[in-house]
């Protein structure tokens, strides 16, 4: 009798972990849902302060962005909604982005200021076309102010311009412009002309004719007019 109940039990023992094995299979079985395909990959370069992507037009749906910093300072890449953390100088970064439909999607930097200063374009996906190229800038104005030609240097530092001569006629004026400081500045006649941001150590030249009056000279990089970064120029 004590014989056939062991084999009774033992038996029963077998069906549970036959049935507990059954169970754990068809857990492990579970389907899981595929990801959506690639349909394209983008490299976004970042500098200050502009993007330079690979391709100008992708299909709809999934692409990945892998944005490199180039620039000297942090930037991030919105578009569609998504964004990268802010990338330091020399870092990369991976964006994952569904593009649903055929059409321009923005993209910019989110880091104050950097928009104004260039950061930003249009991406077009599907059977978008991209928008024109913007048309080149000039380096020299038509403006005609009678006066004789004067060449100024323009050294750039933290956080402060240096110009020489100090004194400027009216008339042509030529600025060789030189940034001999440490970080990313440029040289902006407020409301006249803006020059180019000019990394460590770069230069830029260029014409413009200027009537007497006294103009304000600024740095558009970000939080530099904070710092002193802001003066006078006084056209005799």
């Amino acid at each position: 009798m004590k014989r056939a109940v062991a084999v009774i039990a033992l038996t029963a023992l077998g069906l549970a972990g036959l049935g507990a094995g059954v169970f754990v299979a068809r857990g492990n079985a579970s389907p899981t849902a595929p990801q959506a395909q690639v349909v394209a990959k983008v490299t976004v370069v970042a500098t200050d302060f502009k993007f330079k992507l690979s391709k100008s037009k992708v299909p709809k749906g999934v692409v990945i962005f892998t944005v490199k910093n180039k620039g000297k300072i942090l930037h991030d890449f919105k578009i569609a909604g998504k964004k990268t953390p802010l990338i330091k100088p020399g870092k990369s970064a991976t964006l994952r982005v569904t593009l649903k439909k055929n059409g321009r999607f923005a993209y910019i930097c989110t880091v104050p200021g950097h928009v104004r200063l260039g950061m930003k374009g249009v991406l077009a996906a599907g059977t978008a076309t991209p928008p024109p190229p913007p048309p080149p800038t000039t380096t020299t104005t038509t403006t005609t102010v009678t006066g004789p030609s004067t060449t100024v240097h323009v050294d750039m530092f933290e956080y402060r311009f240096d110009l020489s001569p100090g004194t400027i006629p009216q008339g042509t004026v030529t600025f060789v412009i030189t940034n001999k400081g440490q970080e990313p500045h440029n040289f902006d006649i407020a409301g006249i002309k803006a020059g180019a941001i000019l990394g460590p150590g770069q230069t830029e030249t260029w014409t413009i004719g200027l009537p007497a009056r006294t103009y304000i000279i600024v740095c558009d990089v970000p939080f530099h007019i904070d710092r002193g970064m802001s003066s006078q120029m006084v056209i005799s």
